[in-house]
């Protein structure tokens, strides 16, 4: 009987002893073990397996822990270490996903829950008698969530304290999505009072903490140690530039292969590898689990299951539309050259402020790659990354993103944008050629290798279909059934008795500009796309072929009547022809 996919499961013992399929990554125990730091940051992007890896280490290193689920896996070949480590420490678990909110009281509160659950849940097995009055009324009052200002930020010193004195053995503390308060905190108007809250928490637990043994912290952002931790000479990070770890997040080709025969879906890799693939840490090139996890799950229900973006649809994106709005020319065109599968050179900063985000685009640039839209190819001998989109999945998100801001600008210009759909409903090519070229000189092109002609094609049927759905009494069709095949756009002008339909062509070069717009009339008669127009009654519909390459457009035009929609199968045409 075939494993379970673990899709969503960051709990490593459920994993483990649900009989879920896991990817091997227990060697994260042995490398963090030789390769030693008191306190370890582990930058990746989301959805990466981090919290999974954190839970990893709680089961492993944890008082208490079921030895058992490691059976198998390549940490238990290391005898030594397991000997020595196993089972032999206090852990403090901390996940700060969820603490976020619109104010800082409910997120102070949020941050208050997470300790109270840990609270309890390491004191359930404890024997409370050796604490002192004031040590058991100050873990009630964490346990209950009712600590002061000043208790929150002693917490976790607190509990390592107490913790050590029990067992008689030094702490680990694990603290997973580090960065996510401080991301809500910037976006909703309070990152410094969060800020003083988490470099205090921080500095006290992790700084100059005597009952501390290690620390483990994973986050998208490497936040500067003047921003969370000053003065913090303990401090090992471990980005997606770092050659250590490389493999320790994320699936590499072999392990998706060995997904992929697991399950029988080996012939599904390519589209799998060019959707999902891509990122480069370390030396490694790794995959998104969470997507070839979700993907696998679609196809074993459904073979002819298409590729999804479930990366995209787990999180706002709003980098992405942050940098695409700040950027003015030369970012445009940079960002012309991301799509078109070119590398573009930059500088990464690895060490940020959420307060200098907005101050530079480049600090952008920085953030688009430690999150994971972006990824490098090389590095030159000045240091500078030259940037990639990894993958379709990615690319998706930046066309979305571009087709947004583009739409809204347009939808400023209600006048123009009037005057452009006009143009269509009243058979005026050359005022709509006019006015579709000055369209496309203001936004992003798309001049993409790295993607099939009708995906290009899709970017200007999108376009055009965006800016004519402004008509708000219009009714278009995108893609319907008409004669005897599939139009591009169909509209329908009751107010005028009028339609048209359009037919959009991608030009390799401008030279095929001319022929590939003659080409697309021809489709639209040859294959009656105005029947379905004149079985609605229409009277007056208008065929557009149109043929676009990067920014310029060309448009042929011609007038549609009844018999040229029905000529070809006269013996089913069902009107009466004038």
């Amino acid at each position: 009987m075939q494993k379970k996919l673990p899709i969503g499961i960051e709990d490593f013992k459920k994993l483990r002893k649900e009989d879920f399929y896991y990817t091997d990554k227990t060697g994260l125990i042995r490398d963090l073990l030789n390769n030693w730091g008191e306190v370890n940051l582990f930058t990746r992007p989301r959805r990466f397996g981090k919290t999974l890896a954190m839970s990893m280490l709680q089961s492993f290193f944890e008082i208490g822990g079921d030895k058992s689920v490691f059976d198998g896996l390549e940490i238990s070949r290391e005898h030594a270490l397991c000997e020595k480590y196993m089972g032999k420490f206090p852990v403090i678990f901390l996940s700060l996903k969820d603490v976020g909110a619109q104010t800082f009281q409910m997120a102070r509160e949020l941050l208050c829950l997470c300790i109270s659950r840990e609270t309890r849940r390491l004191c359930e097995p404890m024997n409370t008698d050796f604490l002192t009055g004031y040590q058991k009324d100050m873990l009630d009052r964490l346990a209950a969530g009712t600590q002061s200002e000043a208790e929150l930020t002693d917490s976790l010193y607190f509990l390592s304290e107490v913790l050590h004195r029990y067992y008689q053995k030094k702490v680990i503390i694990l603290i997973d999505e580090y960065d996510v308060p401080l991301d809500k905190a910037f976006d909703s108007g309070y990152f410094r009072q969060m800020t003083s809250l988490i470099r205090s928490m921080f500095g006290k637990a992790l700084k100059t903490n005597e009952h501390l043994y290690f620390a483990v912290l994973t986050g998208c952002l490497r936040i500067s140690k003047e921003s969370i931790f000053t003065g913090m000479n303990n401090f090992k990070v471990r980005s997606i530039l770092d050659v250590p770890f490389d493999a320790a997040f994320g699936f590499t080709d072999s392990e998706v292969r060995d997904l992929l025969l697991c399950y029988g879906l080996e012939m599904h890799y390519e589209e799998i590898r060019e959707w999902y693939d891509g990122y480069l840490f370390g030396q490694e090139h790794v995959y998104c689990p969470w997507d070839v996890l979700n993907y696998c799950d679609k196809l074993r229900a459904d073979p002819n299951a298409v590729p999804e973006p479930f990366w995209i649809n787990s999180s706002s994106n709003s980098i992405v539309k942050r940098f695409i709005r700040k950027a003015r020319k030369q970012t445009q065109r940079e960002l012309e050259q991301l799509i078109a599968g070119e590398a573009v050179p930059k500088i990464i900063s690895q060490e940020l402020t959420y307060e200098d985000l907005d101050s530079s685009i480049d600090n952008l640039w920085s953030v688009l790659f430690t999150t994971g839209y972006l990824t490098r190819r090389t590095v030159s001998d000045d240091s500078r990354c030259f940037l990639v989109i990894p993958n379709l999945e990615i690319r998706k998100i930046f066309v979305t993103q571009i087709m947004e801001w583009f739409q809204d600008n347009a939808r400023r210009d209600r006048p123009g944008l009037h005057a452009f759909c006009t143009a269509f409903c009243d058979g005026d090519p050359a005022a709509a050629e006019k006015l579709f070229n000055n369209y496309l000189k203001n936004t992003i092109s798309i001049r993409d290798t790295f993607v099939q002609k009708t995906r290009k094609e899709n970017f200007y049927h999108g376009i055009l279909l965006g800016l004519l759905s402004s008509e708000e009494d219009w009714v278009l069709f995108s893609n319907a059934e008409s004669g005897d095949g599939y139009s591009d756009i169909l509209a329908e002008v009751e107010e005028k008795n009028t339609g048209f339909v359009i037919e959009v062509k991608y030009s390799e070069d401008f030279s095929r500009m001319e022929a590939d717009s003659h080409t697309a009339i021809s489709q639209i008669l040859d294959k009656n796309y105005g029947q379905k127009l004149f079985d609605e009654g229409i009277d007056t519909v208008h065929a557009y072929g149109i043929a676009c390459c990067r920014k310029r457009c060309r448009i042929v035009y011609r007038k549609l009547e009844p018999e040229n929609v029905c000529q070809s199968r006269p013996e089913s045409c069902t009107r009466t022809c004038k």
